[in-house]
């Protein structure tokens, strides 16, 4: 059991989806990171993911990819993300993911990055560009830490290619809600929810979705078929326009505080049914 495992089984006897919000470590600065980490925690936050930034990333939409831009800019490294972990585990205890591309573990080198992780109280890595076939070598370090190591899954993957993610999946799969890069969008594919439940009927692990969702009203749609709804991009944007403002991160604190309201007025996972807005999907 870890701290992911632990907080999903939790919220399932409340009858409640996890939030998990995301913001670039690094931006605009660390010790401004660390002051959102905790408002994040204060207004309901379940998880936190904290993205390390990267020069070159794929899956990210221009929000995240300016917000890298301003987090390297600042000197932030994955060597200070985890000293920040460590900093905020003196006063936190929820799980906190990280949130990578391959090439700066890689550059740090996977079994002193799982040992490192572990010792300073990261609970989990999700590493985008990493599918399970190719993971062989930090899953070894990072099962060997008790770390969960999480995977994706696409609106583009078959049944098929998910059962083959889903056997090594640990604390939650991540769905990724639309085809293309990250970004808020007005909309959500009509058939979501229905994608989302039957990936959570063949998975040994709870699904999160993200990419796209940028209100209290779609984050609620959401967690009435999933077990986490992950928002990052809107979080981004508002870091950004008021990233020299006072109010900064009682803004930011005010946004999730009313993503977690929408949350748990949600009906409870179990009896939930589906927004008349889904439809049923090929999956």
């Amino acid at each position: 059991m870890t701290r992911i495992t632990d907080t999903f089984a939790a919220l399932r006897g409340r009858g409640e989806a996890a939030l998990i919000p995301y913001i670039t470590a690094g931006d605009p600065d660390l010790d401004t990171t660390f002051q959102l980490v905790h408002e994040l925690a204060r207004q309901g936050a379940d998880l936190i993911e904290l993205g390390v930034p990267f020069s070159d990333p794929m899956a990210d939409g221009p929000t995240h990819q300016r917000a890298a831009e301003r987090a390297l800019r600042g000197g932030t490294s994955l060597a200070r993300i985890l000293d920040l972990v460590q900093r905020l585990r003196h006063s936190l205890t929820l799980p906190i993911i990280l949130f990578s591309y391959y090439n700066p573990i890689f550059r740090y080198g996977g079994e002193r990055f799982a040992r490192d992780a572990r010792q300073v109280g990261v609970d989990g890595v999700l590493c985008v560009d990493l599918p399970p076939e190719e993971a062989d070598e930090l899953k070894r370090e990072t099962d060997r830490q008790d770390l969960d190591l999480i995977f994706l899954l696409a609106p583009t993957s078959s049944l098929s290619r998910a059962r083959t993610v889903l056997s090594r999946a640990r604390g939650f799969v991540y769905y990724v809600a639309v085809t293309g890069v990250t970004g808020a969008r007005a909309t959500l594919p009509p058939d979501l929810g229905e994608m989302v439940r039957r990936i959570r009927a063949i998975s040994p692990v709870p699904v999160g979705v993200g990419f796209g969702i940028s209100s209290p009203t779609q984050a609620a749609d959401v967690a009435s078929a999933a077990d986490a709804v992950i928002v990052g991009s809107a979080i981004s944007q508002l870091i950004e326009t008021h990233c020299d403002q006072p109010d900064l991160v009682a803004r930011v604190g005010e946004f999730v505080g009313s993503l977690k309201q929408a949350l748990r007025d949600c009906t409870s996972l179990e009896h939930a049914p589906l927004p008349n807005t889904f439809s049923k999907s090929p999956l």
